[in-house]
């Protein structure tokens, strides 16, 4: 990584600055978002948490003949 120069370093410090002194608002803001959509809609039948996949982040193999009888 090139050296940043000396305007460089002090906008990068002006703009990580902003980013410590907002984040609570944020974060307020993200809350408060997510109490409003539970009261809203408490229950979201389409919902479906990330599962976690292999190592190298594909998905877990799917035994074919579980596919077939769920099919028929």
């Amino acid at each position: 990584m090139t050296k940043l120069s000396a305007e460089q370093a002090r906008t990068r410090e002006r703009v990580e600055t902003m980013i410590r002194i907002v984040a609570p608002a944020l974060n307020l803001v993200l809350a408060a978002g997510e109490r409003l959509s539970r009261i809203v809609e408490p229950d979201d039948p389409e919902y479906y948490p990330a599962r976690a996949g292999s190592s190298e982040g594909d998905s877990p193999p799917v035994d074919p003949s579980a596919l077939r009888s769920h099919r028929e």
